[in-house]
Formats: structure tokens, sequence, C-alpha cells
């Protein structure tokens, strides 16, 4: 007896809900882009590497391209385009707009979602390389350039537009402490150059 290679599943974008037809090997980037027109997750490398297809999973950051669509089927899926509320940008793409977080355009939706991912990651006290104080009880890190940098490594620009990025992503965390969601960033992450 043949197994069957495709199942049809229920995926839940941005809050809605989705149900196709899928082969078990088609990633979600593909799943997204060429099954349900959700063309603003981008396709870069298709190995994991550049994060131009950067979601949110649960809340978390994702790369599509290494996620089978079918693993996704039950999980909240936030793409770029379910980040703003309405008509209202989030603060890190208002950020983004603001600070000329981006020149061609083609990494920005991975760099808002991993951002995003980033920032809550921060406020939850998660360390990174750069930390000096791992231990939970030390708290988040102050928010550095370095930290910054670090946390958004996994997200490639290939017009270099980092320092904007990280300044941007500074702005956007210090609106998000603002809202009582953890420590401000700092001062130097503001004023970084990379």
């Amino acid at each position: 007896m043949a197994l069957s290679t495709s199942s049809v599943i229920t995926l839940k974008i941005n809050g809605e809900k989705h149900t196709l037809p899928v082969d078990h090997r088609t990633t979600l980037l593909d799943a997204l882009r060429e099954r349900l027109d959700l063309t603003g997750t981008k396709k870069g490398c298709d190995q994991g590497q550049c994060g131009a297809c950067t979601v949110l999973l649960d809340g978390r950051r994702a790369v599509a391209c290494l996620q089978l669509a079918v693993a996704a089927e039950g999980r909240e899926i936030t793409t770029i385009e379910g980040v703003a509320d309405g008509e209202r940008l989030h603060p890190v793409q208002q950020a983004f707009l603001d600070l000329d977080g981006f020149q061609c355009g083609y990494c920005t939706p991975g760099q808002i979602c991993s951002a995003i991912g980033m920032i809550q990651e921060h406020a939850a006290g998660w360390p990174s390389a750069v930390t000096e104080d791992v231990r939970p009880q030390a708290g988040p890190p102050p928010l550095t350039a370095d930290e910054i940098r670090e946390r958004m490594s996994g997200n490639l620009c290939r017009c270099g537009a980092y320092v904007a990025i990280v300044e941007a992503v500074a702005r956007a965390a210090e609106d998000h402490a603002g809202e009582g969601h953890g420590d401000a960033a700092s001062d130097e992450a503001k004023e970084a150059v990379i």
C-alpha cells in the first residue's frame, strides 16, 4: 500500500484560517507565497541563512524556508502582512520608515519580523552570545548596539543598511519598553555606528 505524500492542512495566518492541500515537502515559505499569495515574506537563499523569509510562529522567529507547512498546522503564524494594527503600523515598521532602515526593501519584511521577535526575546531576559551576565536573576541585559547586532545577525541586508536597522530596532525596543514590556534601549544603541 502506497502512503500518501500530501495532506489537507489548515494554517492560521495573521488571524485567519486557510485550508489547503499541500505536498508534505512543501515549505511554509512556498505555501505562503505560491499557494496563499502572501508575498511579503521573501525568498532569498532558500537555505535558512539570509533571514529574508523570517516569520513569527507562536510569537517566535522562524525562517519559513526551513519550516515545513504541515509542521506549522495548529500554530499561530504572523507574516509581515499581519504585524500592523489595521492602518496603524507596528512600532518596528514605523521605526524602519522613520530612520530609513532599508534601501531596496527586499530584506525588510524579514528584518521587521525578526526585530519584533528579538525585542520580545530580549524583554523576556533571553541572553545572546554577547550578553555578559547570563544569570536569570540578572534580567534583560542592556540593549546595546552590540546586543542588537548579535540578535539580528541571522538577517542579512545586501544593501548594507545595518546602521539604520540597528537604530530602528533600538527605537522600537525603547517604544516597547515604554509600554511596560521591558528595559529601554540604551543611548549607545540609538547612536550606534556599525
